[in-house]
């Protein structure tokens, strides 16, 4: 009966490695899946979005982050002047923090934003360092953020002599 026991067992021990054996295969096989998924559902996304800012190039648009004119909305036909994305350091009482900031302008006439191309790096030195002055709890709120719009307003106002009516926040992260 010892005899029978010991010859039971190796194919016993055979279905348990296969089925192991099986099952890493099956969860390798999901897991790749997954990850060509996800990667390849990011490039398709990228490549959309390329292929969208070089279909307004060919447009004679500027693409992303060009200045061009606004697509309706409050100020339908005024000239939006949008500037490059501002990451700034931010004091939140015991840690700095960063803030990702998208500034646009609406500007007087289409006129100024002519003038403005060749001011470009006065307006964002104006803004960024009117920014790195702020802490968390200044720009928290509703009203801190209307302050910050006025003040940004006031700073490049005295450099665009009057050509900037108006401050849009198109994107306001703080991490």
């Amino acid at each position: 009966m010892a005899e029978q026991a010991k010859q039971d067992a190796p194919p016993q021990d055979k279905k348990k490695l296969f089925i192991i054996i099986g099952a890493a295969v099956a969860l390798l096989a999901i897991l790749g899946g997954v990850a060509v998924f996800a990667l390849g559902g990011n490039k398709g996304e990228k490549k959309g979005e390329t292929a969208k800012v070089e279909e307004k190039k060919a447009e004679g648009g500027h693409g992303e982050g060009g200045h061009g004119e606004s697509k309706g909305g409050e100020g339908a036909g005024s000239t939006i002047y949008p500037l490059e994305p501002f990451v700034v350091n931010i004091y939140d009482g015991q840690e700095l923090r960063y803030l990702k900031i998208k500034v646009e302008f609406e500007l007087a006439n289409a006129q100024a934003k002519a003038d403005l191309d060749g001011k470009v790096a006065p307006l964002r030195d104006a803004v960024l360092v009117l920014l790195t002055t702020k802490t968390m709890q200044e720009i928290q709120d509703l009203q801190g953020k209307n302050l910050l719009r006025e003040q940004i307003l006031s700073a490049v106002g005295k450099i665009s002599a009057g050509k900037v009516t108006k401050v849009y926040f198109t994107d306001f992260v703080v991490q």
